[in-house]
Parts: C-alpha cells; sequence; structure tokens
C-alpha cells in the first residue's frame, strides 16, 4: 500500500518530475505482473499439494487394504479354533462374507473394463499401479 501511495503522489505532485503520468500505464503493468506471478505461485502450490494429497490416499488405501487382510486371517483362525472346540458358527452368514479375502487383483480387472478415456487418467494408472503392487504384497502375506 505505501509503494502504491508513493508511486501515485510521487507522479500527481506538480513540483516533481513525472515517470508515470496520471492513469499510470506502468503501475498497470506492475500490478498486472505481479497478479500473473502471484497467480502461476498459488498454482504451483495447488498442485505439490495435490501430489501429496494423492500420495497419503495412496499409502491409505494400502494400509487399508493390508488391515483387510489381516482381519480376514484372524477371523479364519478363529474359525478354525472354534471348529477346535466344538463351537457352531455355520448359522451367522455375516462371519462368512466377512471371511472372503479382499483381493486387489478384483479391483484391477475392475478397473480395466473402465472405458479408456477413465482408464488412461493418470489417476487410474497411479492406482493401477499401486494395486499390481498390493497383489504381489497379497501373494506374498498369504
Amino acid at each position: 500500500m505505501i509503494w502504491f501511495g508513493g508511486w501515485v503522489l510521487i507522479n500527481v505532485l506538480p513540483s516533481v518530475r513525472h515517470f508515470d503520468p496520471f492513469p499510470f500505464t506502468f503501475l498497470t503493468l506492475v500490478v498486472s505482473l505481479e497478479a500473473i506471478f502471484l497467480s502461476a505461485f498459488i498454482l504451483i502450490s495447488q498442485n505439490h499439494e495435490t501430489r501429496l494429497s494423492e500420495r497419503r490416499n495412496q499409502l491409505d488405501l494400502q494400509t487399508n487394504l493390508l488391515t483387510e487382510q489381516e482381519n480376514t486371517k484372524m477371523l479364519k483362525m478363529l474359525e478354525r479354533m472354534a471348529q477346535k472346540i466344538g463351537a457352531n458358527t455355520e448359522d451367522d452368514p455375516s462371519v462368512q462374507v466377512l471371511e472372503q479375502s479382499t483381493r486387489p487383483k478384483n479391483w484391477s480387472s475392475r478397473l480395466k473394463k473402465l472405458p479408456s478415456k477413465q482408464r488412461r487418467s493418470p489417476k487410474a494408472m497411479r492406482l493401477m499401479a499401486l494395486l499390481h503392487t498390493l497383489h504381489g504384497l497379497d501373494r506374498a502375506h498369504l
């Protein structure tokens, strides 16, 4: 504010030589350039934040899938323990649904069925790569 106020004051005072007379064309140019650079810096910052957010989302997905696999494994182990002690667990269908393993490979096959335009988006490509990595982890852990 002081800078712009000084600029206008210097170019309005009658006793000082004016380097940017009244319509302040050069001042308008300077303000426009400042806005352009500010916009560019904001867009760069938002792009960086978006990439960080996507990395966090990928890590959350990976963590959730591994947790789901661990929970499925624990349910299967509890089922075996219940069978050994003679407890009846076959009457609960929700347990059978929960015991089904989460398979990242199934998700990647669903992604492959998407239209090619959606499949080629950067987000879908990263998700495919992550799912293939998790499929490798899935085989290693089970």
